[in-house]
């Protein structure tokens, strides 16, 4: 009996909650190649990103919502292993890249979305990926990298950032739809447009773009038409990128003493695959993400593969 009135009061609880407005939210989203595999650890290895959203006061006809959002990120990348200390063996270099950033994403009422980002921050040794590194293996049990001594050099990063999204398909009954999704940067970091799609498959109705997990669009106050809502799907998000410019890679042309430096491949396939689902005021992910090769002369030239983690939590 104390069990059957444990789950009436957590479906109740989850249910008063989803009809509740939460006007802000934190999230910590973590990417790691040790997410899916415990021995390989190598290229894009490590990213961790901070964010805050919430909900602008000021209220536009044409728009559904306009949502700002503050981050601090920052990206780890090293050779086939991040044990090489000869800098012959280096088939890309070791490189970090750090920043704060600001987005603003407008939310429109025709089921679209516009987002705009401005970065700025450090590649190099500034960025304190060597430091980050050892702090990781050391939690793992791992032995210290070594090699960091010729990493890309230091240089300001700035980036700026444009995406547009727009359901495309959907159907009746709401548990399947696509979305068609282009991305363009440009800056000091990277330079490169892509354009893909990204699919849900709902265990339950699925919220439109203007209130979902997918797209961080679920925060609400008193003056918007949505609420908090129960979630839960998988999605699939394929797309096709062309970069220009790489300067974890290639090194920044703004400090060109780097000792390493790797020619890109422009043309890149990305495939991500995973589960988001919302907790009360919580929302969880997690995601398989893979890519073709960014760069030549890479020692495992079939692609790179590494997880994500995401927690969010709402806030009044």
């Amino acid at each position: 009996m104390k069990y059957f009135t444990c789950i009436l009061v957590f479906f109740f609880t989850s249910f008063v909650i989803s009809q509740e407005k939460f006007s802000k939210e934190i999230s910590l989203v973590t990417d790691n190649d040790l997410y899916v595999s415990s021995i390989r650890d190598r290229y894009y290895t490590s990213g961790i990103f901070i964010n805050y959203r919430y909900l602008s006061q000021k209220k536009k006809k044409h728009l559904e919502k306009r949502i700002f959002e503050w981050q601090l990120g920052h990206e780890m990348f090293t050779p086939y292993v991040s044990t090489v200390p000869n800098i012959f063996f280096h088939d890309r270099p070791f490189a970090g890249y750090l920043y704060g950033g600001f987005n603003i994403k407008r939310i429109y009422k025709n089921q679209q979305i516009f987002n705009t980002s401005l970065r700025l921050g450090f590649i190099g040794p500034n960025a304190f990926g060597k430091e980050l590194q050892e702090f990781i293996h050391n939690i793992y049990g791992f032995k210290n990298a070594i090699g960091w001594e010729y990493q890309i050099k230091n240089a300001l990063a700035l980036n700026l950032g444009a995406q547009f999204l727009k359901r495309v398909v959907k159907t009746e009954k709401d548990n399947f739809d696509i979305s068609w999704v282009n991305q363009v940067n440009i800056g000091t970091v990277y330079t490169n447009v892509s354009s893909g799609f990204y699919s849900r498959f709902g265990f339950k109705p699925l919220q439109s773009l203007a209130n979902s997990i997918a797209f961080g669009t679920n925060i609400n106050d008193e003056n918007t038409r949505f609420k908090r809502e129960i979630e839960s799907f998988i999605y699939l998000k394929s797309t096709v990128q062309y970069a220009l410019y790489d300067a974890t890679l290639q090194g920044s042309f703004l400090n060109t003493s780097s000792g390493v430096t790797k020619e890109i491949i422009p043309l890149v396939f990305n495939l991500e695959f995973g589960i988001l689902f919302t907790a009360n005021r919580f929302n969880f992910g997690y995601s398989f993400l893979y890519n073709t090769s960014k760069s030549k002369d890479l020692r495992y030239d079939y692609g790179h593969k590494y997880g994500r983690i995401s927690i969010n939590y709402l806030l009044r």
